[in-house]
């Protein structure tokens, strides 16, 4: 925990080389939660990866905007002694945030990486929104990811086909069908210690456009199949930025980590990094602290 001027704020803080990736997660999760940060660890980054605000122990009092705790974490990184971010990444909701983070503070981000992000469009439509604001209060969410990870254990591939189903364009059980054990046990873990606290009503509201601002060159990765955000939000950052690449991944769901290209992928992300960080010898080191 860092308690600062802007608040308190909760954050994973994994160090290895002097250059460092701020990673914003998305929707129901927090700075303990990964699903696959092993393109950044390869490349012996350190990784900053704070939970954003109604989220594990950092109150929605801080920052509660995009705007507000992108300056929260920019003053965590300077109190931290991390000068320069490689990148920024900004997954799903945690886009907005990592798009503000770059645009207000542009002498500390080199490089944007935006994956399955949402843009400052709609989202999502009304009878979701409706719903999700009425399954995710602070009043039921418990009870909501209680009965989620019931399902999970006592019958996971119909656990599965139901939150697939809003997750990716593909029919249900043909998504399921199609996961890799590995990915499979990875996921269900992953929805199992997930929860939303207040920050996920909080992601609902939308935010101020700030692609205009952002100087940074970028990289947008998305796929179609993506259920969650659709794949015109990717087209909306990749045309709206101005030195934004858009990267199309095959994967069947939101989670682009299981699409059959993610070595591919990540190849690009390394390629992108490199880039960022020219002649930058990664040092050693995995020691990790927790705020």
């Amino acid at each position: 925990m860092q308690h600062l001027t802007g608040g308190v704020v909760e954050y994973r803080l994994e160090r290895r080389g002097d250059a460092a990736v701020v990673i914003m997660h998305g929707g129901h999760l927090r700075a303990g939660l990964t699903l696959d940060e092993d393109v950044f660890a390869d490349a012996g980054l350190t990784v900053l990866a704070p939970s954003r605000p109604g989220y594990g122990r950092t109150p929605l009092s801080t920052g509660t905007t995009a705007a507000g705790f992108a300056d929260v974490t920019a003053d965590v990184c300077r109190h931290l002694g991390i000068d320069r971010v490689a990148a920024v990444v900004g997954i799903s909701a945690g886009g907005p945030t990592a798009m503000a983070l770059a645009a207000r503070h542009p002498d500390l981000v080199e490089r944007l990486i935006l994956q399955s992000a949402q843009a400052p469009l709609t989202w999502p439509g009304r009878g979701t929104r409706l719903l999700a604001g009425l399954i995710f209060s602070p009043a039921t969410e418990r009870l909501t990811w209680g009965g989620v990870r019931g399902l999970l254990r006592r019958s996971p591939d119909v656990g599965l086909r139901m939150l697939l189903r809003d997750l990716s364009t593909v029919p249900a059980r043909r998504a399921v069908a199609q996961l890799r054990p590995e990915h499979r046990a990875m996921l269900i873990s992953l929805l199992c210690q997930m929860r939303s606290g207040e920050g996920f009503r909080n992601d609902l509201r939308r935010g101020v456009d700030v692609t205009a601002e952002i100087g940074q060159p970028t990289l947008v990765l998305a796929s179609r199949r993506d259920g969650s955000v659709p794949f015109g939000h990717a087209e909306y950052l990749a045309g709206t930025i101005r030195r934004a690449e858009l990267v199309e991944s095959r994967s069947d769901s939101h989670f682009l980590e299981f699409g059959e290209d993610w070595p591919a992928v990540c190849d690009t992300i390394r390629a992108f990094l490199t880039a960022a960080r020219p002649g930058d010898a990664a040092g050693p080191g995995d020691a990790a602290e927790r705020g």
